[in-house]
C-alpha cells in the first residue's frame, strides 16, 4: 500500500518552508517516526517522521526545494521489511504539475495566492513589490512590507558591489546560500533599526554581592531543585522588579496606541550553531528563582538542538542578551521587535574601584539598555537600569520589593 507523506503544519504565519536535508534515499527501509527529512523554515527547523514502517519510494520534493503546506514530499510503500516496487509496479507517480502560469509582472513564477489577493485588494501592482520567495516569488510579508514602507521614503541605496576579487583567490571562495533563519535575522533587525528611535544607555554593577549568595547557595540549591543556580534568574528577577516601576519598558507600540503589559514574558536570547534565537520564558514575573533556571536551562538545550517550536519563539515583552558568555565587554544589543527593551549582559572582569575611600578589586559587570525612545524617555531607560544595578548589588531589595 503506497502512502503520502506530506509537510506538515508548519506554525501560525508559516506557509513554506525549504527542504533541508533528506536522511533516507529511494529503496531505504524505515521505521514509523523514523525522520525522514528535514525542513527548514524562517523561523525554526522542522523535521518530519515517516507516517508507517515500510519503504521510501519516490523523493518528490528534493532538497532546495520550496514546498508549502501539505505539500507532496514522497511517498512511502507500507509493510515492514517491504522491499522497493520495481518501476513499472510502483504506485503511479503524481502528475508532473503543470507549469506554473506567469504572473502579471512577467516573471515564471507564481506568485503566493495569499499575496496576490493582497495586492488586489490594496491596488499595487506586483511590479512594486520585491519577492522573498524562490525565484523572485512574491509572498504574502511582502505585500505587507510594501503596504507599510513609509511612502514618502528615499530608495534604498544599492547594496556596495563587491571588491575585485583575483583569480587565484577567487578559486578560494566558498558561496553559500543563507539559510531562511539567517535570512530572517538579517530582516527583522535590519527592520528593528528602520522602525525603533534606538538608543542604548549603559551603567555597571558590582557583581561582589551576587557572586557570595550564588556561591554560598548554590550546592544547597541544586540539591533541592535539582538544577543550577546561575546568574541568569538574578538578572531576570532584577528586571521584572525594574519592569514594574518602568511599565512602558516592557510595552510595545501598536499604530498609534501604546500596549502596556502587566505581565513579563521574558526572552532569553541564545546562540545557536544555526544562528541566534530567542526562546521566551512565559509569565515569568510568576515565577520562582528555580523555575527560571528550569525553564532557561531545558529551552536553551531546546534551542542547541534545533528543538525549539515557534510557539515557544512568540509572545516576548522583553528581552536578555548575555554576550558576556562569549567574552564581550561592551556592546549595544538590538531590539528585538515589537518589544520597546533589551538588556545585555556582559563579561564579569575584575577591576579597581574606589569603595568607602579605598581602591579595591571588585568583579565588575558593564550592562547596556538598548530601547525604543518613541515611548520610552530617557529618565524611565536610566531609572531601569539604575533599579536593575541596585537590585544585584544588593540582593535583599528583591525579597523586600524595594
Amino acid at each position: 500500500m503506497s502512502i503520502e507523506v506530506r509537510v506538515p503544519t508548519l506554525g501560525e504565519s508559516v506557509t513554506e518552508a525549504t527542504v533541508a536535508t533528506w536522511f533516507k534515499k529511494p529503496g531505504d527501509k524505515v521505521a514509523v517516526d523514523e525522520m525522514l527529512c528535514e525542513l527548514e523554515t524562517d523561523k525554526v527547523t522542522v523535521e518530519v517522521p515517516s507516517p508507517a514502517a515500510g519503504t521510501l519510494g519516490e523523493i518528490v520534493a528534493a532538497e532546495g526545494d520550496t514546498v508549502g503546506v501539505d505539500a507532496l514530499l514522497a511517498t512511502l510503500t507500507e509493510g515492514e521489511g517491504a522491499a522497493a516496487a520495481p518501476a513499472s509496479e510502483a504506485a503511479p507517480a503524481p502528475a508532473a504539475p503543470a507549469a506554473a502560469p506567469q504572473s502579471s509582472s512577467g516573471k515564471d513564477t507564481e506568485d503566493a495566492p495569499s499575496a496576490k489577493k493582497l495586492m488586489a485588494e490594496n491596488n499595487i501592482s506586483s511590479d512594486d513589490v520585491k519577492g522573498s520567495g524562490k525565484d523572485g516569488r512574491i509572498m504574502k510579508e511582502d505585500v505587507l512590507n510594501a503596504i507599510n514602507a513609509p511612502k514618502a521614503a528615499a530608495p534604498a541605496p544599492a547594496a556596495a558591489p563587491r571588491a575585485p576579487v583575483a583569480a587565484d583567490q577567487a578559486s578560494r571562495e566558498e558561496r553559500v546560500k543563507m539559510t531562511r533563519l539567517r535570512q530572517t535575522i538579517a530582516k527583522r533587525l535590519k527592520d528593528s533599526q528602520n522602525t525603533a528611535a534606538m538608543l542604548t544607555t549603559y551603567n555597571e554593577v558590582d557583581m561582589t554581592e551576587v557572586m557570595a549568595l550564588r556561591n554560598e547557595y548554590k550546592d544547597l540549591f541544586l540539591k533541592k531543585h535539582g538544577v543550577k543556580l546561575g546568574f541568569m534568574s538574578f538578572f531576570t528577577k532584577a528586571c521584572i522588579h525594574a519592569l514594574k516601576e518602568v511599565p512602558e519598558v516592557n510595552a510595545e507600540i501598536d499604530g498609534t496606541d501604546i500596549v502596556y503589559k502587566n505581565y513579563v514574558n521574558m526572552g532569553i536570547a541564545a546562540g545557536t550553531p544555526t544562528g541566534l534565537v530567542v526562546p521566551v520564558i512565559m509569565d515569568a514575573d510568576q515565577m520562582s528563582f528555580a523555575e527560571i533556571e528550569k525553564a532557561i536551562a531545558e529551552k536553551g538545550a531546546r534551542a542547541r538542538d534545533g528543538k525549539l517550536s515557534m510557539a515557544e519563539m512568540q509572545g516576548g515583552s522583553f528581552t536578555i542578551s548575555n554576550g558576556g558568555v562569549y567574552g564581550s565587554l561592551m556592546s549595544s544589543p538590538i531590539l528585538n521587535p515589537p518589544q520597546s527593551g533589551i538588556l545585555g549582559m556582559h563579561k564579569i572582569q575584575d577591576r579597581p574601584m574606589a569603595i568607602n575611600g579605598q581602591v579595591v578589586i571588585r568583579p565588575m559587570m558593564y550592562l547596556a539598555l538598548s530601547y525604543d525612545h518613541r515611548i520610552v524617555d530617557g529618565k524611565g531607560a536610566v531609572t531601569f537600569l539604575v533599579r536593575v544595578k541596585e537590585a544585584l548589588e544588593d540582593p535583599r531589595r528583591l525579597l523586600m520589593d524595594l
